[in-house]
């Protein structure tokens, strides 16, 4: 039993002090009768929100999920990235058990990386967590297939046929991220993987292919603009992830238009004017963020590992000697940016945290001290934030709610997902997922000193998954996992249909007879000399 605080559910409104009672990891009862039960929390001057939904979480490691617990996460996915193997991943999530739901795509890039790059064997389940060796191994030949080589029919009708049996084992949509395969991803082939989630009703979550650009022929919207119209076309649900950089308003806008019309279609933001990812990342590259961006990788491009910023001469030996190496960059052009997110409708909030490596690169133990951890402050911090600045800014508290969970449930749920349509909300029948937290004090601690990178939040003393208290009196307990997947129903049978060249000419045309098939799409293999240009 939770008792005298401010229940807030932000899909009824409700908004009141009460008691809520659990049992059997629902929620039982709201009311302002008297209750008993065997566990009682004192939440009088606290807020009883629904707990915080995180759709864009890299670190799928122990210790990252004790820090976003702190930071009152009770369900953290990684719909960006996503997996391979998917039935086997939740199978060794389930048996090892975890702290907060768990749930993940099927991963365009990672199952591109099983036919383009043939030479490393992939036969584990591998996510964000693992996923640095393989890329690493992937350009030891020199030609990163999964990123650099276009398609063929044959190629793609190979990676469709991988999505669709993760997706016939529960993956919750495609995950694609053009933004690192610009090069190398047709546009018909990033069809194509959509059409396959589509055929399941789930959604595709994208980090666009000209993400941060501001110049034309390559401005940002445009890499919305394409993956927009594939869903558009196949019925098909959309999450614009961290779209938090240029044309950010113009993406908002045609996603608002969107819904009116009906289309599920949503976005995420983290409020900071940074970002992370890996090193060797395609947009990053000296000619397209110097050359052609006008940055510096001096002022932009930091080495969480080394606590100093890169030259463009470290910066071009370090993707060469280690390309999966995180990294942070520096956007104080965001900074202006910030207040407008936190007021956008259906804008949710999502961290993007990266795993939680030390200095070693190795990943840290559940019981390391948050001190030990390198990397973006957002992993540690971001929904803690996101509540301070609304508070400093004087956003309405029930519309942050919205923004750290009740969206990304609503959205997920109008996909299909039942796991989602019980979360998310604070009502008598749903699963009890509850983050409680003083909204006077909430804040969050973790910065980009060394040291400081993982601090946790501070102001949110109580964490329940699934009706369990596994963060009580600001302590994550060890060994508490109440966890559940997040995850559609696995299927008998797949839905693999694949690309056929004559089936299409003799679909879309009134040519009576098949013809010889001479298309593969207008794949290249690119030369040792195209490789290095």
């Amino acid at each position: 039993m939770i008792l005298n605080g401010r229940v807030m559910d932000p899909e009824t409104m409700f908004d009141a002090v009460s008691n809520v009672g659990i049992k059997n990891g629902r929620i039982a009862v709201i009311t302002t009768d008297k209750i008993t039960g065997t566990e009682k929390i004192d939440a009088k001057g606290l807020v009883i929100a629904p707990g915080f939904i995180d759709t864009h979480v890299h670190g799928v490691d122990p210790f990252t999920i004790k820090m976003i617990l702190r930071d009152g996460v009770t369900t953290a996915m990684d719909l960006e990235v996503g997996a391979i193997h998917v039935g086997e991943w939740y199978d060794g999530k389930t048996q090892s058990g975890w702290q907060v739901n768990y749930g993940t795509t099927t991963s365009h890039a990672l199952n591109r990386m099983r036919v383009h790059d043939p030479e490393i064997a992939m036969n584990e389940p591998v996510d964000m967590g693992n996923a640095a060796h393989y890329m690493h191994a992937a350009g030891e030949d020199g030609v990163v297939g999964w990123a650099m080589t276009k398609d063929t029919v044959e190629t793609m009708n190979k990676v469709s046929r991988f999505l669709d049996e993760d997706l016939r084992q529960g993956a919750l949509g495609l995950a694609a991220v053009p933004a690192y395969m610009a090069r190398g991803l047709t546009t018909y082939a990033l069809f194509e993987a959509q059409r396959v989630a589509s055929r399941y009703g789930r959604l595709t979550a994208v980090h666009t292919r000209f993400h941060l650009s501001s110049e034309p022929p390559t401005e940002a919207a445009l890499g919305f603009d394409e993956v927009f119209t594939n869903a558009y076309l196949l019925d098909a649900p959309l999450l614009v992830q961290h779209n938090n950089d240029y044309g950010w308003w113009e993406i908002e806008e045609k996603l608002q238009l969107a819904r009116a019309k009906g289309l599920n279609m949503w976005s995420e933001h983290y409020p900071y004017a940074s970002g992370a990812t890996a090193i060797s990342a395609d947009f990053l590259r000296s000619e397209v963020w110097e050359d052609i961006q006008g940055n510096r990788y001096e002022e932009t491009i930091f080495d969480p590992q080394t606590d100093s910023f890169f030259t463009r001469e470290t910066f071009q030996e370090t993707v060469a000697s280690d390309p999966s190496r995180s990294i942070v960059i520096f956007m104080p052009w965001r900074e202006e940016w910030i207040k407008y997110w936190l007021t956008m409708p259906h804008m949710a909030v999502a961290n993007d945290g990266l795993p939680g490596h030390e200095a070693d690169g190795n990943l840290l133990p559940w019981d390391a001290d948050y001190s030990a951890y390198e990397g973006n402050p957002r992993t540690a911090g971001t929904h803690a934030r996101t509540l301070r600045l609304g508070r400093e800014q004087s956003v309405p508290l029930m519309f942050q709610l919205s923004q750290l969970s009740y969206w990304s449930a609503l959205h997920l749920g109008d996909s299909g997902l039942q796991d989602m349509k019980d979360r998310g909300r604070v009502q008598v029948g749903k699963i009890a997922d509850l983050t409680i937290f003083d909204p006077e004090t909430v804040t969050d601690n973790s910065t980009f000193t060394a040291g400081e990178n993982g601090l946790p939040s501070t102001g949110i003393p109580y964490v329940i998954v699934n009706g369990t208290v596994v963060v009580k009196k600001s302590k994550v307990l060890a060994d508490v996992k109440p966890g559940q997947p997040i995850r559609y129903p696995v299927e008998e049978n797949g839905r693999f249909k694949p690309v056929d060249v004559n089936r299409w000419i003799s679909e879309k045309t009134i040519i009576p007879v098949a013809l010889p098939a001479v298309d593969n799409c207008g794949a290249h293999v690119f030369s040792d000399d195209e490789v290095e240009e």
